[in-house]
């Protein structure tokens, strides 16, 4: 069995994300990046967000253009863009974009926190 990978999804659309969660930068695990052909990987989250009134612990993302594979955020500098999809009672729905890139390991401390010795600035 293949480990799972750790990404970052950065969700950009929509705008008011951020303000919604407080927070614009998901961590989540898939092993859905060993599947050559996987036109979508499901990502569960290590943290829950709000969307629409409903909160999420798991996310599809696709590449965000046709002709392009998930698997180029392997090669990926900055992320790879990608569209992201919410479970809906009809299914998974693409409601959201993002850029998704291979994030560090998981510490102790929460990616979302600010260092106690950073203070926010």
């Amino acid at each position: 069995m293949h480990p799972p990978v750790r990404l970052r999804l950065h969700v950009s659309e929509p705008f008011d994300f951020e303000r919604a969660n407080g927070f614009t930068d998901l961590y989540g695990t898939t092993r859905d990046h060993h599947h050559a052909e996987a036109e979508e990987w499901l990502l569960y989250l290590e943290d829950r967000f709000t969307f629409n009134e409903h909160d999420y612990d798991a996310v599809v993302v696709a590449p965000r253009y046709i002709g392009e594979h998930l698997s180029r955020v392997f090669d990926s500098f900055m992320g790879f863009s990608v569209r992201i999809a919410h479970k809906t009672p009809d299914g998974w729905h693409f409601a959201m974009t993002g850029m998704l890139s291979l994030a560090p390991p998981e510490t102790d401390n929460h990616p979302n926190d600010t260092p106690a010795d950073n203070k926010g600035f």
